[in-house]
């Protein structure tokens, strides 16, 4: 069955108008999260002009938001090119700025995070791709962390189905080394999640939902 994952940036200014940015709320991974339309921060045209205007306290607002906005879009970017053809599209929280302008403040993308059913070699190659994406950003975050360290469980489950399987065509039991190249990598899963402190909880692990934050 194949599962979603949500890939969001946190926003890390309280007065966000859309109630807080980096939201885990995957029901709504693939729906805007924006409480009003978005009009691009980048296709404003009369900046300079609305700038002249400013207080100093606002233009320093405006450059923090304009430096969160090329941010959030680099890191879901990111996150969706390494996705590839498991990568949704990318939906953003946007925060109005004193110029007038929408600003991206938090963002996220979705990613199947389902293992392939019957085939897990296909498994072991898609939980790659969905690894490598969850780590794509320049700084992942905790989340994006906890959820390549699943893609990386997920991965090691599907080789050792794979190593039964091909014990069980050649009609004898794994070897020993392969026995513990299983048990080691899942102890490093085990140790990685500990690590980061951003374990999927039993809820999310049984919905198939992950949420992913930088």
């Amino acid at each position: 069955m194949n599962a979603l994952s949500s890939i969001s940036p946190p926003n890390p200014f309280a007065t966000s108008p859309s109630g807080g940015a980096g939201r885990s709320d995957t029901a709504s991974a693939n729906a805007s999260v924006s409480g009003r339309p978005a009009r691009d921060a980048e296709a404003s045209t009369s900046g300079n002009a609305v700038e002249q205007g400013l207080s100093p306290d606002e233009l320093k607002q405006l450059t923090k938001l304009k430096a969160r906005d090329r941010e959030v879009r680099a890191h879901e970017a990111a996150h969706q090119a390494a996705g590839g053809q498991h990568a949704g599209a990318m939906s953003f929280t946007y925060q109005r700025g004193p110029d007038g302008a929408q600003y991206a403040v938090g963002g996220e993308v979705s990613i199947d995070v389902g293992a392939v059913e019957g085939d897990p070699q296909a498994t072991i190659e898609k939980m790659r791709t969905v690894r490598a994406a969850a780590l794509a950003p320049a700084e992942p975050s905790g989340q994006d962390r906890a959820v390549a360290a699943q893609a990386m469980q997920t991965m090691l489950q599907a080789q050792s189905e794979l190593a039964a399987e091909k014990s069980r065509e050649s009609g004898s039991e794994a070897s020993e080394p392969e026995r513990e190249i299983t048990r080691s990598g899942q102890r490093a899963s085990e140790t990685y999640q500990s690590v980061s402190g951003m374990s999927p909880s039993s809820e999310q692990q049984a919905s198939g939902f992950v949420p992913v934050s930088a």
